[in-house]
C-alpha cells in the first residue's frame, strides 16, 4: 500500500484560511492547533509554521491582548491582499518588461561596426593568429629563461646567502659541540650520535 503524501504549504495554507472564514470567529494559537489537525488534516508540528506565514504576508491579522495573541481574518481581508500581491506582481512584471526592452536597445547598439563583414571575419582571423603567435613566443622565451643574466645573477645572490646562512648554522654547531664537550667531557663520537650529527660535518667549500 503506497504512503498518503502529505499536504504541501500552500495546501496547508489555504485550508487553515478556511478555518477562519467558515467560522468568522478570533482564536488563540491554541484554539487553532486543536482545530486544524482535526478538521483540516493539518500537522500538529506545522500549524504554528503555517499561521505565521499566513500573519507575514497579510492573510490573517494578529493582534497581541495582554500575555495572549488573537488571530482572525476575513473574506475581504483576504480579497485586499491577494488583490495588492497581484499589483506587486504586476509592478514586477512590467519593470521586468522594461529590463528587457532596455538590454535589447543595449545590445543592438553593441553591434553597431561588429557586422559580419569579411573584413571584419579577416581581422578577427589575423587577431586570433597573433594571440596563439604571442603564447608560443612566451611558452619559447620560458624555455630560455634559466640563461637570462638577472636571472642567473639573482640565483648566485641568493646561492651567496644560503651559503652564509650554512655558516653561520656550522658555527652554532661547534660552539655547541665545543660547549658539551667542556661540561660533561664528551668525545666528539659521543656528541655526534647524541644529537645526529654526522661525523663528516664540516663547513662548505
Amino acid at each position: 500500500m503506497s504512503k498518503k503524501k502529505g499536504l504541501s504549504l500552500e495546501e496547508k495554507r489555504t485550508r487553515m484560511m478556511e478555518i477562519f472564514f467558515e467560522s468568522k470567529d478570533v482564536f488563540q494559537l491554541k484554539d487553532i492547533e486543536k482545530i486544524a489537525p482535526k478538521s483540516k488534516g493539518i500537522a500538529p508540528m506545522t500549524v504554528k509554521e503555517v499561521l505565521q506565514s499566513l500573519v507575514d504576508d497579510n492573510m490573517v491579522d494578529c493582534e497581541r491582548i495582554g500575555t495572549s495573541n488573537y488571530y482572525w481574518a476575513f473574506p475581504s481581508k483576504a480579497l485586499h491582499a491577494r488583490k495588492h500581491k497581484l499589483e506587486e506582481l504586476k509592478k514586477q512584471a512590467s519593470d521586468a518588461k522594461q529590463r528587457k526592452v532596455s538590454v535589447e536597445k543595449t545590445v543592438e547598439k553593441s553591434k553597431v561596426g561588429r557586422e559580419g563583414t569579411k573584413e571584419r571575419s579577416s581581422l578577427l582571423k589575423q587577431l586570433q593568429s597573433l594571440r596563439e603567435e604571442r603564447t608560443n613566443l612566451q611558452a619559447e622565451l620560458e624555455k630560455y629563461r634559466e640563461c637570462d643574466p638577472d636571472v642567473i645573477k639573482a640565483m648566485r645572490e641568493s646561492n651567496v646567502v644560503a651559503k652564509e646562512a650554512v655558516s653561520r648554522w656550522t658555527d652554532n654547531v661547534f660552539a655547541i659541540k665545543s660547549w658539551t664537550k667542556k661540561k660533561f667531557s664528551f668525545d666528539d663520537s659521543r656528541i655526534n650520535k647524541a644529537f645526529g650529527i654526522p661525523e663528516d660535518f664540516d663547513y662548505m667549500d
